[in-house]
């Protein structure tokens, strides 16, 4: 299910372009227009979901997936020293596109 208003859905359909780092049948990943680090991606489940506060447990596979994933695209971008994982949710949580959305941020290894 998309939301035709939500940006992360047009990126995800392809009507606005993105710096895509991995993609596959669940989730997007491409690097975040105002980086908050050397790299700065985000995870993006491609089923909208407004945040993590409206999961459900259907949603498990979904998160798991996404969550699995996390290690293997920081390896991908040489984040060999560590990484940050964070979720913002809700406007009191500083979420800005309100489609649920994980923040991968580190330094590259040389």
């Amino acid at each position: 299910m998309t939301d035709t208003s939500c940006i992360f859905c047009k990126i995800i359909d392809g009507s606005i372009p993105c710096k895509k780092v991995f993609e596959d049948d669940k989730i997007i990943v491409f690097h975040d227009l105002h980086p908050k680090a050397p790299v700065h991606v985000l995870v993006v489940p491609k089923e909208h979901v407004e945040s993590l506060a409206h999961l459900t447990p259907a949603h498990k596979d979904l998160i798991a997936h996404l969550t699995l994933k996390l290690k293997d695209i920081a390896q991908e971008l040489h984040l060999k020293d560590g990484f940050r994982v964070g979720v913002n949710t809700g406007a009191g949580g500083g979420q800005e596109v309100f489609h649920l959305h994980y923040h991968l941020l580190g330094q590259p290894s040389a």
